[in-house]
């Protein structure tokens, strides 16, 4: 079964027509993006958006061997006028499953957004999904990975850890993201946040053939993410997980009575952070790194955690006792675990020399744990002002 995406952008395209943001003004050549389409096998299309058979000319193909059109996005006034020779689009109610002659049986699938998802299997065998723009499936399927998923990755990744969690996806299933807008930015730092999630982005016109082998690349076990005050950091950290569920979101801050400030700041992660998620507050998370069948991992942060190590210490007023012996324990830990970790600590070497010791041993601490730590990860990244740059990886 061959897959032909016509478009792979947003309903509005990309670039946004008029749109002067920083997105659609480097949303050139194959960046740019019509509606998302797609034609399978030359007789199924899925979606149909203005300029559909331009974009089959542009891909080398024509429409004229279509025989069903099916829509998933929801339409309040009539349906789309489709090009001379084209059969009249429909969307098949939720459940719903049609054979087409030539052996595609196409289902529709429930999701939790307006519109309709597609599940298409080959007359090979091949099975795709295909879902609308800001939508996860509604229930849990069949639990049979499929060979091919085109969903909305970067909008939606929680989407795709329902499908992880669901078992329709397995580390070999081919992921394309599409229905791709102007609000995460095109070139590549898009490529680099879809290849955080196992999937991928391909310019309009290309064709898939579903089930073929691909290299998959494995994602890095154990990242680190640096940065400084409000640069993005937390925020990065926590993009890298959202396609995976049941992560376990390791707080080392704890709770700081009658900070209302503070408890502020606690609120503000916790609902960012996807539902299915389980926070634990700990600064105790050799046990946590060491627990092998764990789902993700995300710990934020080092610094506070080194923090705590330090009042634990006593380093504040004298020599320290046993620090160096929990700091190494740590990244023992992080050099044996088989989880996948994002570890979250900030960078503060880049300023002036703290004016109190205080200052300056925790500024020491801090850089030593950061580059003990780095050595043991596969991934490092950088960020500044909510901008990822890749060190290692």
């Amino acid at each position: 079964m061959e897959v032909t995406a016509l478009g792979t952008g947003a309903p509005t395209g990309l670039p946004l027509p008029g749109c002067p943001c920083a997105a659609c003004a480097r949303a050139l050549g194959a960046e740019a993006r019509t509606a998302t389409a797609l034609l399978i096998d030359g007789v199924l299309l899925l979606d149909l958006t203005p300029g559909t058979a331009l974009s089959a000319a542009r891909a080398g193909t024509s429409l004229t061997g279509v025989r069903r059109v099916f829509l998933t996005h929801p339409h309040s006034g009539p349906l789309p006028e489709p090009p001379p020779g084209l059969p009249a689009p429909l969307r098949l109610p939720d459940g719903r499953e049609v054979t087409l002659p030539g052996g595609h049986r196409v289902r529709a699938v429930a999701v939790d957004e307006p519109g309709t998802g597609y599940a298409v299997t080959g007359p090979d065998g091949a099975r795709l999904l295909y879902l609308p723009p800001g939508a996860a499936p509604a229930g849990t399927g069949d639990g049979v990975p499929y060979d091919l998923c085109l969903l909305d990755v970067a909008g939606r990744p929680e989407a795709l850890a329902t499908l992880r969690a669901a078992g329709a996806v397995a580390p070999t299933t081919d992921l394309i993201a599409v229905h791709l807008g102007h609000d995460v930015p095109p070139g590549p730092e898009l490529h680099r946040r879809l290849a955080a999630a196992g999937a991928r982005a391909v310019p309009d016109g290309t064709t898939v053939t579903v089930g073929d082998f691909r290299h998959v690349p494995d994602l890095p076990r154990r990242t680190l993410v640096l940065g400084g005050a409000r640069s993005g950091k937390s925020a990065e950290a926590e993009r890298r997980l959202a396609a995976f569920p049941g992560v376990t979101y390791a707080a080392t801050g704890g709770r700081r009575a009658g900070d209302a400030e503070w408890a502020e700041r606690v609120a503000a992660h916790r609902e960012r952070r996807p539902a299915s998620w389980t926070t634990t507050e700990t600064t105790d998370l050799v046990p946590l790194l060491a627990d092998d069948e764990g789902p993700p991992l995300l710990i934020d942060c080092l610094a506070l955690w080194l923090t705590d190590a330090m009042d634990a210490a006593g380093a504040w007023e004298g020599p320290p006792r046993g620090l160096a012996e929990r700091t190494a324990a740590l990244v023992a830990a992080v050099r044996a675990t088989r989880r996948t970790v994002v570890l979250v600590s900030n960078e503060v070497g880049s300023g002036v020399v703290p004016a109190t010791r205080a200052g300056r041993l925790f500024r020491d601490e801090l850089g030593r744990l950061n580059a003990a730590v780095a050595a043991e990860c596969e991934h490092v990244l950088l960020t500044v002002a909510g901008t990822a740059l890749t060190l290692r990886g």
